[in-house]
């Protein structure tokens, strides 16, 4: 297999690690119950991009480039049937996609299987705390596309991953202008509830409401009989911390997803 720290060009197909497809085959298999889950996961991993090129750029102010205005963007394709979740963040160089999705390093693999019970509520908590988040992706995509760029880094250094959860994914350079990361879900049949504005206002407010980041959409008008999208974005979460907001107007939910958040319990 080629050294994942080479310079490449090409694309080059690589092989998932094997605790990779039995954790693929569990989120697609076992945990469709909660498949909401998904969308919870993939915004508190943006939200952490985000925080860490916050955190960088404390030492390295170039790295927010000619953007510092953090934030989370989600929008849906009726017609191509896909979901993405996008954020300006720190990003990705080539050698941290092959680390970070490719492999489950440092998430304790065997510890999160030996902890699954069979209540799958329960199993559904497991996954932020073991880190395999990005993974529930495929309880509704039957193809995943990642798209980003590491802050710092020039646009040709964009990195392109792809995989259809099954043993193997595709990584190449490509042009990436923007920092950060964009990550796009090829939806499965009978998922189409996902491609509704209304939809998932209601999901990210229910499980990312606490999220500091705007999470913006696209503004949706209703016309003949229809929401249609507009070009205008507009923020469907709080977009506050927690602390900062007066204890009688914070719902126990919003206390129990704010420290799943920061504590992967």
């Amino acid at each position: 297999m080629t050294d994942p720290a080479a310079p490449v060009a090409e694309r080059e197909t690589l092989g998932f690690q094997a605790e990779v497809k039995q954790l693929l085959h569990l989120m697609i298999h076992s945990l469709y119950s909660n498949r909401e889950i998904f969308l919870r996961e993939l915004v508190s991993n943006a939200s952490d991009a985000c925080d860490k090129l916050r955190f960088e750029a404390l030492a390295n102010p170039a790295l927010f480039e000619t953007d510092a205005d953090l934030k989370i963007r989600l929008d849906y394709d009726s017609n191509a049937r896909t979901l993405t979740i996008a954020d300006n963040g720190v990003g990705m160089s080539r050698e941290e996609v092959v680390a970070n999705l490719g492999t489950i390093a440092k998430s304790g693999t065997r510890e999160f299987f030996s902890a699954l019970t069979g209540d799958q509520q329960k199993d559904a908590h497991l996954i932020g705390q073991f880190g395999v988040g990005f993974y529930s992706s495929f309880i509704v995509a039957d193809k995943v596309t990642v798209v980003t760029r590491r802050a710092g880094e020039r646009p040709d250094q964009g990195v392109r991953w792809e995989s259809d959860g099954g043993g193997e994914y595709s990584v190449e350079m490509v042009e990436k202008p923007g920092r950060g990361t964009e990550i796009t879900l090829h939806l499965r049949e009978g998922q189409d509830d996902l491609l509704d504005g209304t939809r998932l206002r209601a999901i990210i407010r229910r499980y990312s409401d606490h999220i500091v980041q705007p999470i913006l959409m696209p503004k949706e008008a209703w016309k003949d009989g229809s929401a249609e999208k507009e070009a205008e974005q507009e923020t469907v979460n709080q977009a506050s911390a927690l602390w900062a907001r007066a204890r009688a107007d914070i719902a126990d939910e919003q206390y129990r997803e704010f420290y799943k958040h920061v504590g992967h319990d």
